[in-house]
C-alpha cells in the first residue's frame, strides 16, 4: 500500500512561455564525442513535435466553473477542570466547587473549518467535490470565481469513491464544465488542474498524465490517474482537465513523501456514482460475493493458464450470487459483463457499476477450460462487504519449511472451524521462505496442487508427488479466510 493521503481539509501559475522555453531546450541535439562513441548510433523513434498548449485561454474559459468550498463542523471540546487551588489556611478552597461548576467544567464547541475545491456540472447549481471535504460538515459555503458566496446543500456522498454532490441556489444560470472520457486518456497527455491549494483560490497548474490505473490502497475501487500537475492540500475535489477543456479526473490524493505526484479519480468512474447521488442521494452496487487475488507466475502451470491475466477466486461467500451460480475456488475470472478482467484490481469496479438484480455473463477459466457462467448479482450491503473482506487473501505467495498434523476435534474447536478435514501447520522453520512469507502455526492446508486434502494421508500422498524445484500450489485457511500460495521448493 502506498503511503498516500487524501488532500487535507485545510488549505503557481506557470506561464506558457516557461513551457515553451523548456520544450525548446529539449530539442537541442548534443554533439557526439570526438574521442569515443559511448552509445549505439540509431535513427531513434520519430514522433510528432509537441505543441505548447494554450494554457492562458484554457484557464480563462474554465476558471468560472471552479469553486472554492469551505465547510465547518462543530466538535465539542473535552471537559476540562480547573486546577485545584491551595487554600492558605489548609485544606481546599471552599469556593473551588463554585469555580468548577460555572467555569471549569463547561463544554465549549469548537468549529473546525476545512477548505477544498469543487466544480459546477449543471447550470442549476450542482457541484462535484470530494467526500472528505464535506464529511460531517454542519455548514458548507461555496465561493465562485466572481467572489459570490452561497450556502450549499449536500445532495449525497459516497465514501467508497470519495465523491460528493452539492447544490447551490443561484438566481442566474451558473457556468459549467463538460465531462470528458478518461478511458481515452493516455500517459504523456497535457492536463490542467484548477483548485484552492492552501486557501489560495483559483490556482491553475499544468503537467502531464504520469500513469494510469494506479492502485494506492485507498479502497476496493482504486483506479487512479497519476499526474505531475501540482496538487496540494486544498485541491481536493477540484477538476483535472484535458486540453479540450473537459474534466477527465477529480483531484483526490497526494503522496506524503513525494513531490509532484498527485492522484485523481477517473471521470468515467465518477459518472455512475454521481448519477445515483443525483437520483437518490446514495449509491447501490452490484455484489458477486467472491474474494479474489492476483495470479503469480508460479501459479500458471497449476491452474493451466497461458498468462497471468484475470482474477483468481480464492474464496466464495456461502449463498452469495457466485456460490448460487456455481463458481468455485480456483476459478479464474477473465471476463465480466462483456469487459475484459485484466487483473484482480479490475473486477471490483466492473461489478460495482452493474445494478443489483442484473444477470451478467462471467467468463472463467477452470482447469484450463474457458467457459461462461451466468450470475445474477446481488446488492452490496455493509455486512456483505465485511463478509467479503473476511475472505480476502493475505497476499502470501511463498511457502516452505513447515510441519503439519492432522486436525483433531480439540484443534478444530481451538481453530474455530466446523471442518475437521485437512491438516494444520504446527511449526514453521526459522528464516525459511514460509517464515518470511508470514505462514503461521494454525494455518490449515486445504489443497495441495489442486488436490483436496482430507487428512494427513492425503497430504502426504499429494506432497510425495512433488519433484525437486517444481512449483507447488497450496490453498490455506486462516480464521475462515482462504488464499492460494505458490512456492518453489529448493532443490536437494
Amino acid at each position: 500500500m502506498l503511503n498516500t493521503t487524501p488532500l487535507p481539509r485545510q488549505a503557481s501559475n506557470l506561464a506558457a512561455g516557461v513551457f515553451a522555453a523548456l520544450l525548446l531546450t529539449c530539442t537541442v541535439c548534443l554533439e557526439p564525442l570526438a574521442a569515443a562513441q559511448l552509445w549505439k548510433e540509431g535513427s531513434g523513434v520519430e514522433f510528432e513535435q509537441p505543441q505548447v498548449p494554450a494554457f492562458t485561454e484554457a484557464a480563462k474559459a474554465l476558471k468560472p466553473a471552479v469553486v472554492n468550498i469551505s465547510s465547518r463542523r462543530t466538535a465539542p471540546t473535552e471537559q476540562r477542570s480547573r486546577r485545584r487551588r491551595p487554600f492558605p489556611f489548609g485544606g481546599e478552597d471552599p469556593f473551588q466547587e463554585f469555580f468548577d461548576r460555572f467555569f471549569g467544567e463547561q463544554r465549549r464547541p469548537r468549529h473546525r473549518p476545512s477548505l477544498g475545491t469543487g466544480f459546477i456540472i449543471n447550470t442549476n447549481g450542482y457541484i462535484v467535490t470530494n467526500n472528505h471535504v464535506v464529511e460531517e460538515a454542519d455548514e458548507i459555503t461555496v465561493t465562485l470565481a466572481s467572489k459570490e458566496e452561497f450556502e450549499a446543500t449536500l445532495i449525497g456522498r459516497d465514501p467508497k469513491t470519495d465523491l460528493a454532490l452539492l447544490r447551490v441556489d443561484s438566481p442566474l444560470p451558473l457556468p459549467t464544465v463538460p465531462f470528458g472520457d478518461s478511458k481515452n486518456l493516455e500517459v504523456g497527455e497535457w492536463v490542467l488542474a484548477i483548485g484552492n491549494p492552501f486557501g489560495l483560490g483559483h490556482t491553475v497548474t499544468a503537467g502531464i498524465v504520469s500513469a494510469m490505473g494506479r492502485i494506492i490502497g485507498a479502497g476496493p475501487y482504486d483506479d487512479f490517474i497519476q499526474t505531475d500537475a501540482s496538487i496540494n492540500p486544498g485541491n481536493s475535489g477540484g477538476p483535472l482537465f484535458n486540453m479540450h477543456g473537459e474534466v477527465i479526473g477529480i483531484n483526490t490524493a497526494i503522496m506524503r513523501s513525494g513531490q509532484g505526484i498527485g492522484f485523481a479519480i477517473p471521470i468515467n468512474m465518477a459518472k455512475n456514482v454521481l448519477s445515483q447521488l443525483f437520483d437518490k442521494g446514495n449509491v447501490t452496487r452490484g455484489w458477486l460475493g467472491v474474494a479474489i487475488q492476483s495470479i503469480a507466475p508460479e501459479m500458471l502451470n497449476a491452474f493451466k493458464l497461458d498468462d497471468a491475466n484475470g482474477a483468481l477466486v480464492s474464496g466464495i461467500v456461502t449463498d452469495a450470487p457466485a456460490d448460487k451460480a456455481g463458481l468455485r475456488q480456483g476459478d479464474v475470472i477473465v471476463g465480466f459483463h462483456g469487459s475484459e478482467v485484466e487483473d484482480s484490481s479490475t473486477l471490483p469496479g466492473l461489478v460495482a457499476v452493474v445494478a443489483p438484480g442484473t444477470t451478467v455473463e462471467v467468463e472463467i477459466i477452470r482447469d484450463g477450460q474457458r467457459m461462461t457462467v451466468p450470475v445474477t448479482l446481488g446488492e452490496l450491503e455493509e455486512d456483505e462487504a465485511a463478509r467479503i473482506a473476511s475472505l480476502e487473501p493475505s497476499g502470501v505467495e511463498e511457502l516452505l519449511g513447515i510441519q503439519v498434523e492432522a486436525i483433531t476435534e480439540d484443534m478444530a474447536r481451538e481453530l474455530r472451524t466446523d471442518d475437521d478435514r485437512g491438516v494444520v501447520v504446527t511449526d514453521v522453520a526459522d528464516e525459511s521462505p514460509a517464515a518470511n512469507a508470514g505462514i503461521q502455526p494454525g494455518d490449515i492446508v486445504r489443497e495441495v496442487n489442486r488436490q483436496t486434502v482430507e487428512d494427513l494421508d492425503a497430504y502426504e500422498e499429494a506432497t510425495a508427488q512433488i519433484e525437486d524445484g517444481e512449483p507447488v500450489l497450496l490453498l490455506l485457511e486462516r480464521r475462515g479466510n482462504h488464499h492460494y500460495v505458490a512456492l518453489r521448493p529448493e532443490k536437494n
